[in-house]
């Protein structure tokens, strides 16, 4: 059994004081929707036997030794944080003293220093998309062995907001109480319309342990900013720690698709491709991340289409070509729009 990390103490420490009334709420939530307690029980067990973590990436991005994501991973065998590959597709500051040390520092109480076995951060995952459930973050995500989540620790919603949402495995009830209650005070959780308290419960007890693959019978959603955020404490290991790569089907023949799949025969990864997105130029919005992106879309569109390989090619060209220090600035906020055009991609594709 694993031993808890200094991490896992401190935000199981930092939600003592609110497990009892989280309890409470969870009572009130299912009395008010009708929904029996063992009902409850099982759908925590299935989420025990069955959830797992996902880790969203985006292949095709260049890290700081000028190696794709993919060539990386393939080389390296271990899931980094961005402490160590210098890039990200949340906010990038991988210096120590800088806003996500700090916010590290405050969330998991001084747990660590220096930059090697950082957290990774993910999202949990419950089957509900089949683009996985944070897909703001890239187009392909690993699913983690089932194993991974007793080194987890939880936040509803992204951590960077220090919300006092928290927990773990075996201290979820904070974690629980918010979901339940935004299911049953709007009708609407982790990028899902229409779902009433008794549909997740439904869904944990009876879908989760049906398995990786009957979310591909779930619509995708356009989800940017509702996840529970999982951060692993350790490391991840692609051959002990990983058991799928869930993959954008745009990277298929393609160079990239090619070392996904050696990655997978050389972890023994089980690959599986979502159905992707795709988005026309003319359905681009200009009233959604910024008046520009209509216009960058005909700039970097193939046949007046974008898709997740087309945004990481004219990535690509951005990162790989050398500029002067003058340049660097103006290199970055390109580099941003891009980021931004994978949000207008996510929401709007289809």
């Amino acid at each position: 059994m694993n031993r808890k990390s200094a991490a896992q103490t401190h935000i199981e420490h930092s939600v003592a004081c609110l497990r009892e009334h989280s309890s409470a709420v969870i009572k009130n939530v299912l009395l008010m929707s009708n929904i029996d307690t063992a009902a409850v029980h099982k759908a925590m067990q299935a989420l025990h036997q069955h959830g797992r973590v996902a880790l969203h990436f985006h292949p095709d991005r260049i890290d700081s030794r000028g190696l794709s994501v993919a060539a990386g991973l393939l080389k390296d065998g271990f899931y980094k944080s961005q402490f160590e590959t210098h890039i990200s597709n949340g906010q990038l500051s991988p210096e120590l003293g800088g806003p996500r040390d700090h916010w590290e520092n405050q969330l998991f109480g001084h747990s660590y220093s220096g930059v090697k076995l950082r957290p990774k951060y993910g999202a949990l995952d419950l089957g509900l998309c089949p683009t996985g459930p944070a897909p703001r973050f890239g187009s392909c995500y690993f699913l983690t062995q089932v194993e991974v989540l007793s080194r987890c620790t939880f936040s509803y919603m992204d951590s960077y907001r220090l919300p006092k949402e928290k927990g773990t495995l075996s201290c979820f009830e904070v974690i629980l109480a918010a979901l339940l209650s935004e299911c049953f005070e709007r009708q609407y959780a982790l990028g899902m319309k229409e779902i009433k308290p008794a549909d997740m419960v439904n869904h944990l007890w009876q879908q989760l342990p049906q398995g990786v693959r009957a979310r591909f019978d779930m619509p995708a959603l356009s989800n940017l900013d509702h996840y529970i955020e999982a951060q692993i404490h350790g490391e991840v290991s692609l051959e002990h720690d990983i058991g799928y790569l869930v993959a954008d089907p745009s990277y298929k023949d393609t160079d990239i698709g090619e070392l996904m799949q050696s990655m997978c025969h050389e972890y023994d990864i089980e690959l599986l491709w979502h159905q992707g997105y795709q988005l026309d130029v003319e359905q681009v919005p200009d009233d959604f991340r910024g008046a520009t992106m209509p216009e960058l879309a005909k700039v970097i569109a193939r046949d007046k289409q974008i898709n997740a390989d087309i945004i990481g090619r004219a990535a690509q060209v951005l990162t790989e070509k050398p500029v002067p220090w003058s340049q660097r600035t103006k290199q970055a906020q390109q580099v941003q729009q891009l980021k931004l055009m994978w949000h207008v991609l996510v929401k709007f594709g289809v």
